[in-house]
């Protein structure tokens, strides 16, 4: 009987081994590349090249942090901000990378792209 529960067990596991494991949710491809959240500006252009067009504002955060288990918050503060989209063409979802402070924090997926 343990015998038989191993070999399930075994089995089981195996199996969930080979299913495919999830495509990174804020995640842009490029090539072979990935950009990944908490990449730099440096690493994105690096990876994916110059952007079709960039938007530059300036946000307001107020930053908090956690102390012997108390959250604070900080005073606010103003942060740059960027957003840069990629088009890879009208048969490709366009893309927009969002940097705070010059790292990326999110990756969104727009419409399909066009021609230049």
């Amino acid at each position: 009987m343990r015998t038989r529960t191993i070999t399930i067990t075994l089995v089981v596991l195996g199996t969930a081994a080979l299913l495919p494991l999830p495509a990174e949710a804020d995640g842009l491809r490029c090539g072979s590349k990935l950009v990944v959240t908490g990449d730099t500006r440096v690493s994105v252009r690096s990876k994916c090249g110059e952007p079709v067009d960039v938007i530059h504002k300036t946000i307001i955060r107020r930053p908090s942090f956690v102390l012997r288990g108390h959250l604070y918050f900080g005073d606010e503060v103003a942060v740059d901000a960027e957003a840069w989209t990629y088009n890879f063409g009208p048969n490709k979802f366009m893309r927009r990378v969002r940097f705070v402070d010059g790292i990326v924090e999110d990756v969104d997926t727009l419409d399909y792209g066009y021609h230049e």
